[in-house]
């Protein structure tokens, strides 16, 4: 039987979404550069061409990296308070019946 998350206790849950929105705002904060750095390296080989592949490129790049950020944001705020070890998986009973 799984025991109760660690992000029930209002307290413990703060500190862990303090420190996941901690990580996002420096997240984009890298997305920023990383954006400025596409369309300099764009404008350094295409130079000036249409506004709308510079928009698009920048939107792109945010999006990806800022997704990529959140996912993976939740992944380890997920992990990291122990929420990944208490659901109940009757999947990994079947396969491995000894724990």
């Amino acid at each position: 039987m799984p025991g109760p998350s660690q992000l029930d206790d209002p307290l413990y849950a703060g500190i862990a979404w303090s420190r996941y929105w901690r990580l996002m705002r420096w997240m984009t904060a890298l997305t920023f550069m990383c954006i400025v750095a596409a369309l300099g390296f764009l404008y350094y080989l295409h130079g000036l061409v249409s506004i709308h592949m510079y928009v698009a490129a920048a939107a792109g790049v945010g999006f990806a990296v800022l997704l990529t950020a959140a996912l993976m944001g939740l992944v380890f705020l997920s992990s990291g308070t122990g929420h990944d070890d208490c659901i109940d998986d009757p999947v990994s009973r079947d396969i491995s019946p000894d724990e």
